[in-house]
């Protein structure tokens, strides 16, 4: 009975140990290293390793670690893993994912600041694009979806946004007429191509390519690595280069866990956001250059623009957001930037 009740009680012993194990695994696998004081954040998006947002988020994580000494780590989900754009930012309002980077075109239902960005030509050039973004006007629209449970850190470039059909060139806003364009869903996106003459057609990216093939839509408007990336040059050969929008991506960050990071550890993100920033312009435009030899060795034509016409039709959009005297000052502060 002596030697039934000691092995009884290594038994319970064992089972003890393995279970306080297997806790403290739990914890690890959810994001806690063990210490009190350090986390893992996570962190997802729609783009591929490869692609110039995906790198500088990369290095927006390993310059975070190394600001906090390790206390906090950011662990990346890329390829669209934990969903689709509008599926991530919702699990960032609901706290299963702390950061994003999401189009501010898909931000203007959370937000009317927001809508601004994707006016047309509303920025007058890529210098004036970045002293606006880098200015007091953005991070003020970054903080206009607090009350959404989340805010914005920082913006990566996405370049100017052009008209590419499968063969005829969009020169003047008269050859948009009778033509479907596929266009995000973005209400100020779906009223310029109304404007210029077009039928917006709103789909999601991955749908563009199967789309142009089928002749479900004539053509799109992105930037020229949509031609590569998405392999949209295989079935777009013409690309007209309007420069009708540079709508900036926007990485946000969940309030709850904003407001969970100590001041060290908030200015340290401010810091390596910043960083990252600067290090996508540099390896965005080499990107850029790089997708317009490649999509012409597709069999794809560029053709220059005359702007002026397209910058009319669409004046009445400005006419509209200006009733709005919040709105009004803003455009009014991004003009006086130029």
């Amino acid at each position: 009975m002596k030697k039934l009740f000691m092995l009884v009680l290594m038994i319970i012993v064992s089972v003890a140990l393995l279970a306080g194990c297997g806790d403290s695994d739990s914890k690890t696998a959810g994001g806690d290293s063990g210490n009190g004081d350090s986390k893992q954040l996570k962190l997802a998006h729609n783009l591929g390793k490869d692609h110039p947002v995906n790198k500088a988020l990369e290095k927006f994580a390993d310059e975070v670690k190394e600001k906090t000494n390790g206390e906090v780590t950011i662990k990346i989900y890329p390829n669209g893993v934990l969903g689709s754009e509008k599926e991530v930012l919702e699990q960032v309002q609901s706290g299963a994912v702390d950061m994003t980077k999401v189009s501010a075109g898909a931000l203007e239902s959370f937000s009317k600041e927001y809508s601004v960005f994707s006016l047309p030509y509303i920025f007058e050039s890529k210098d004036h694009y970045r002293k606006v973004m880098d200015s007091d006007v953005a991070q003020g629209i970054y903080q206009s979806t607090k009350d959404k449970g989340f805010v914005g850190l920082t913006y990566f470039d996405s370049g100017a946004r052009s008209f590419y059909t499968k063969d005829t060139p969009i020169k003047t806003p008269d050859d948009l007429k009778g033509l479907k364009i596929r266009v995000m869903d973005s209400p100020t996106a779906i009223e310029m191509v109304k404007l210029m003459g077009g039928t917006p057609t709103p789909m999601p990216y991955g749908e563009i390519y199967t789309a142009l093939q089928q002749g479900v839509v004539d053509g799109a408007e992105s930037n020229p690595t949509a031609l590569t990336t998405g392999k949209h040059g295989e079935v777009a050969k013409a690309f007209s280069k309007n420069e009708h929008t540079m709508i900036p991506d926007i990485a946000v960050i969940s309030e709850k866990t904003w407001e969970s990071l100590t001041k060290d550890q908030q200015k340290a993100f401010k810091e390596a956001a910043q960083d990252a920033t600067k290090y996508h312009t540099e390896i965005w435009n080499k990107a850029i250059d790089q997708a317009v030899e490649e999509a012409k060795d597709m069999g794809v034509k560029f053709y220059d623009v005359d702007k002026e016409p397209f910058i009319e039709a669409v004046q009445p959009m400005y006419d509209e957001f200006k009733k709005d005297k919040d709105i009004a000052k803003i455009i009014d502060e991004i003009k006086s930037m130029k």
